[in-house]
């Protein structure tokens, strides 16, 4: 069996004394009247040979069209019920979600109805506190916040901070890099 390893970012910013929390809302059909338990960080399956950051990397500009910028502070590696396991990391920015610009993916629908529809694979993103983002994350990806908000209380140094693997020059961004990147 293979696992399937997928890499994703989680941009914060803080607001007063706490901090909330980009998170994605995927896509398609089969998403589209889910709300709770629904939302997930950008992120994406890593290519074999390529690095995990810049994976990361990658995923989020392609779901959201927003650039992300280091110092990156690694969040862990989660395992989810499909077997999945995903790698985060975090970083401070800023985006306004209205800017969103996602990749698209085609998939036949209706079912076995010969028609191919285009959908994008992020249909629209939004800030949420910590425990609004717990509720929305689709299970077993709250642990990221958890570790989140342990980097903000200084319980965990900044010691494993990465900077952006390298991967070429930066794509143009559009003007929709994050505030402060």
């Amino acid at each position: 069996m293979t696992i399937i390893r997928s890499a994703g970012l989680l941009m914060f910013r803080r607001v007063g004394a706490g901090a909330e929390v980009l998170l994605a809302h995927p896509g398609g059909p089969f998403w589209s009247r889910r709300d709770d338990a629904a939302w997930t960080l950008p992120k994406g399956e890593i290519d074999p040979g390529e690095d995990p950051l810049a994976a990361a990397c990658r995923e989020f500009r392609e779901e959201t069209g927003f650039t992300s910028a280091p110092p990156f502070f690694p969040l862990g590696e989660l395992r989810q019920k499909s077997g999945k396991r995903i790698s985060a990391w975090a970083f401070e920015g800023d985006a306004d979600p209205a800017a969103l610009v996602s990749n698209r993916f085609e998939l036949e629908w209706p079912p076995r109805s010969g028609r191919m529809q285009s959908f994008p694979e992020v249909d629209r993103v939004a800030w949420f506190g910590p425990e609004e983002a717990r509720r929305k994350l689709i299970a077993g990806q709250a642990p990221f916040v958890d570790a989140l908000e342990r980097w903000l209380r200084g319980e965990v140094t900044a010691a494993g901070a990465e900077a952006a693997p390298s991967a070429g020059p930066p794509a143009s961004d559009g003007g929709r890099r994050p505030a402060g990147a």
